[in-house]
């Protein structure tokens, strides 16, 4: 590989006055882990003065959301906390924060983990983690250092891209078939190699509004203006639907259903790959007896739509060739999502169009770039498939510690797989201190409380006061999270104040890499990976052995195998070569083998692993269980499908509510409701209304606007007010508008994964004050930067 940029402007340099340092983001300001290339112009004081999308960018080519724009207000946001801090537990929730040296702070941590753990074994401190400001997952040297079964993520059923890849992984052997945009070719959507997709099929996905996964969103409009059609399946009229040839607004948790009658028409009506099929599929009449089950009319009836756009989309989508199809969280969050899933990309196989040029890609796991590295001969034999989220940290504890993972006994294959604790199990297990005590938790980068993934959230809030000895957090902002439950403050450096790497879908169907090159110095910030050096210096011994610092590990994770991190640096982002039809070649398979990495070797119609897992192993429709729809005892009292979590322009799940340019855009927390359901309750446009059920309440300023289906309630997530009062019970407004308290755990299917974030129920009601937020108090607030 030569090293060089597309425009041949080095990595630094100086522009007048300004230092100008190339860089690749990964978070803040989101997105992850798409990594936007951007230039940081740093003035003649060391300080970030503004930022500009890079040109150099071979996917992006410049072109950044506003979160990236207004990146200089989040690093010197006069909120932002950039010192370690400490505070009594008994002042837990008051704003009683005192600075204090990185060396006190890190010997507070680990003496009360020496502590507790020495009374309650390793297994009593639990990690809850979260986006984290580093590209590559630290994740995996926390569990070699602390030796926790217990890494945590407060997301009931780990309900956002894990049941999509486990899918990927139990039907086709690799983990995200992504949609094809050329991001992985040297001339791009002008390589020969390259065919544009006809059509392409967005199905619950938001891409213009997040990079979700790597997937650079905007190349979909690259591509229609390249001549692609679009198929929309969600809910919602988004701006890529009403450019659709056909919108399919079905009815929240239905996904399963439409899925299935796009398989059955596709085979039903013989527009399936005959070649690839034989060749390639195992279980192809078993799948196509149950697909038989859903007619396009009972889907249509099912999902609310028309039956004969259903079959004019299946129709659509099986005779272009190519076509690929965009997956969105969407299908995550519902019980049924996984088999809405196995559909789907049973439709890419069908149709020829997996791992082919202008359909779906899949990672190549025979190129030293796509192994997970540093993984023990164990963690290899366990996991030949190279899952992005299985680490060597997990395997380098004893089986007998692994075991002790909460939620293990209920969910093995989750918890050996995900190598994480179950949430709603470990919620019980904070609850009632069963099988054991957790007594010691680290917010890593989650503002678990705030409704941004934890189900239930006041459970979570009271079970962790009531069973956490002690708890520290790291973060860039004291969050309403950190402030009702940490004694110890550590601050996290943003992008530009650090060196790291960042990887398109984790690894997991990678096309280029990015490197994010330190640009500045702020306070006494640092990152995940320096953190985690200085615990395990302090810890020592086997800690200290398998870490030594943050360029140690970008060492020892050599992208390309056989050039050194400073090398890497100075082209900021590089293109990784993508192969096509790699079943063919061997490229799919560590063995060098033809074929997919499933115990059959083909794309598994009939998953004998999902039979493994005592899950039907063929797909099937199962009706949300708090559906109005079905059921009228629900309806009754909860008429509408309450839907949550869509991405904004403005924000990233609960951070940028303190940057004022942000949250101009979006300064309240809304509720889409249609205007035939506004019209029947009283409520109108711009009123404030309270949603409610058996689990809680929330409060939204109503948008009332036909984007949404009648009887469809969409609200935001991640919301809480840093202009409001921090201290309990107030905790910055974290309660007012947390949509998450109307989402019950417990909703699980029988591997554990997937929940109702988007299919649960709820009653509206409107209110009689004006709760509007006052923009001139966030600008006094935050405007100032430091």
């Amino acid at each position: 590989m030569e090293f060089e940029n597309d425009l041949g402007k080095p990595w630094k340099y100086q522009d007048g006055d300004f230092t100008v340092v190339r860089s690749s983001i990964w978070s803040p300001p989101g997105c992850h882990p798409v990594g936007c290339q951007v230039k940081l112009y740093v003035d003649k004081d060391g300080r970030l003065d503004h930022v500009e999308g890079d040109e150099n960018d071979p996917i992006t080519h410049g072109r950044l959301c506003p979160r990236c724009i207004a990146l200089k207000d989040y690093v010197y946001n006069p909120s932002r906390v950039v010192y370690p801090m400490k505070r009594a537990r008994e002042d837990r929730g008051k704003d009683a924060w005192e600075r204090i040296s990185w060396d006190e702070a890190i010997d507070l941590v680990v003496s009360k983990w020496r502590e507790l753990t020495a009374q309650y074994g390793r297994e009593t401190f639990s990690v809850f983690v979260g986006t984290g400001r580093d590209g590559m997952l630290q994740q995996d040297y926390i569990l070699s250092v602390f030796k926790t079964p217990n890494l945590a993520c407060g997301l009931s059923g780990f309900a956002c891209y894990q049941p999509t890849m486990m899918t990927a992984t139990m039907t086709i052997g690799a983990l995200y078939p992504e949609m094809d945009f050329a991001a992985g070719l040297e001339g791009g959507y002008d390589d020969p190699q390259y065919v544009t997709p006809q059509m392409i099929v967005v199905w619950g996905k938001a891409p213009l509004q997040c990079n979700d996964a790597g997937m650079f969103g905007h190349s979909v409009i690259d591509l229609m203006q390249r001549g692609a059609h679009i198929i929309s399946v969600d809910p919602r009229v988004t701006w890529l639907s009403t450019r659709a040839d056909i919108q399919l607004r079905l009815r929240p948790g239905t996904d399963a259903a439409m899925a299935m009658a796009w398989a059955n028409i596709i085979i039903s009506e013989d527009l399936y790959d005959h070649e690839f099929v034989e060749k390639w599929c195992y279980g192809f009449d078993e799948f196509a007896e149950r697909v038989k089950t859903m007619s396009p009319e009972r889907a249509a009836e099912i999902c609310g739509v028309n039956a004969e756009d259903i079959y004019a989309a299946a129709r659509s989508y099986a005779a272009a060739k190519p076509a690929s199809i965009l997956v969105g969280l969407a299908l995550d969050q519902s019980k049924n999502g996984m088999q809405a899933n196995q559909c789907i990309m049973a439709c890419m196989a069908l149709t020829g169009n997996l791992d082919a040029p202008g359909g779906n890609v899949v990672a190549d796991l025979s190129a030293p770039e796509d192994l997970v590295t540093g993984m023990s001969e164990e963690s290899a034999a366990h996991n030949t498939d190279t899952r992005a989220f299985v680490t060597a940290g997990w395997y380098s504890m004893s089986e007998e510690l692994r075991n002790k993972c909460i939620g293990m006994e209920e969910y093995p294959t989750f918890c050996n797989q995900v190598t994480i604790t179950h949430a709603d199990t470990l919620l019980k297990t904070l609850e009632t201190d069963e099988p054991y005590p957790i007594r010691m938790g680290w917010i890593q980068s989650t503002n678990l409380i705030a409704p941004t993934c934890s189900a239930e959230t006041k459970r979570w809030y009271e079970a962790m006061k009531r069973s956490l000895d002690f708890c520290f957090g790291t973060d860039c902002f004291i969050t309403p999270t950190i402030q009702a439950l940490c004694e110890v403050f550590l601050p996290l450096s943003t992008g530009p104040e650090h060196e790291s790497v960042n990887r398109t879908h984790y690894g997991a169907a990678s096309m280029t890499t990015g490197i994010n090159n330190k640009a500045i110095t702020v306070g006494e910030a640092k990152s995940d990976l320096e953190i985690i050096t200085m615990f395990a210096d302090a810890i020592g011994g086997d800690a200290k052995s398998v870490y030594e610092g943050p360029i140690d590990y970008l060492e020892k994770n050599r992208l390309e195998g056989r050039h050194s991190f400073d090398e890497i640096k100075k082209v900021v982002k590089f293109k990784r070569k993508v192969y096509y039809r790699k079943c063919e070649t061997g490229r799919l398979r560590p063995d060098g083998q033809p074929g997919f990495l499933t115990p059959t070797g083909r794309v598994e119609l009939w998953s004998s692993q999902f039979a493994q897992a005592n899950m039907d192993p063929l797909p099937y429709y199962e009706e949300p269980a708090l559906s109005p729809t079905a059921h009228p005892e629900i309806a009754e009292k909860y008429p509408f499908v309450l839907t949550t979590g869509a991405r904004t322009y403005a924000f990233f799940h609960s951070e940028h509510r303190q940057i004022p340019r942000l949250r101009e855009l979006n300064p309240n927390p809304i509720v889409e409701i249609n205007p035939k359901d506004a019209a029947e309750i009283g409520i109108a446009d711009g009123q404030w209304v309270e949603l409610f059920n058996d689990y809680g309440t929330a409060r939204f300023k109503a948008k009332v606007t036909p984007v949404v289906r009648a009887g469809v309630a969409m609200a935001q997530h991640g919301w809480w007010f840093p202009e409001q009062d921090g201290e309990e019970p107030n905790l910055f407004g974290v309660w007012q508008s947390s949509v998450d308290d109307l989402v019950p755990t417990g909703h699980n299917n029988p591997m554990g994964l997937a929940a109702p974030y988007k299919c649960t129920c709820c009653g509206i009601r409107p209110l009689g004050e004006n709760l509007d937020v006052d923009m001139n108090l966030v600008w006094e607030k935050f405007g100032k930067l430091v």
